[in-house]
């Protein structure tokens, strides 16, 4: 499993740290193309890589033991799309699903739900077969969440506890490990 982080030259120092950290690879925009670039970008080096690659943005606040744990889930759903982030309260349309979601998980003991879109970009994972075919799908238009989740076109795996936080803002803060 590698991991690719896509920084934002306002954020080098915070996406330099993160990448460290992580031992990840690190995708800086230099010029101010925006996130949908910055993702497309990850998703073409995920295709040239030999084995499965989570994509990670810049203000990702990983958990301790994220590596163990994100590989731990790909284990378990090689075939989806994995999203190690469930925010609580952005996109608003998506949050009474979510609970609704979340409380059927809850009574039937499961650790994850499913959705039909990628609501955040903060910290995915695309099964390797399926990047190709994403790239000839991709929308340049659409917000960076929504144009991966749209090119990949089928339902995503959401632990019920997210592997990573998102830091609201710009800020230097370094993440958790």
């Amino acid at each position: 499993m590698k991991i690719v982080v896509i920084g934002h030259h306002g954020r080098r120092d915070q996406a330099e740290v993160l990448a460290r950290l992580l031992d990840a690879h690190l995708l800086m925009d230099e010029g101010n193309h925006g996130a949908n670039a910055g993702h497309r970008r990850a998703i073409e080096w995920a295709a040239a890589q030999s084995e499965r690659v989570i994509v990670m943005e810049d203000d990702a606040q990983p958990v301790a033991g994220f590596r163990r744990l994100a590989q731990l889930w790909l284990g378990r759903f090689p075939e989806h799309l994995c999203s190690f982030y469930l925010g609580t309260g952005r996109p608003p349309q998506y949050q009474l699903q979510i609970a609704q979601k979340l409380i059927d998980a809850d009574k039937h003991h499961a650790d994850h739900i499913l959705l039909p879109r990628l609501l955040h970009g903060v910290c995915y994972s695309v099964p390797p077969a399926c990047l190709r075919s994403m790239l000839g799908r991709w929308e340049k238009h659409k917000a960076a969440d929504y144009a991966v989740g749209d090119a990949y076109g089928g339902m995503v795996v959401y632990p019920c506890w997210s592997l990573v936080e998102h830091q609201d803002g710009v800020s230097g803060r370094a993440p958790m490990e």
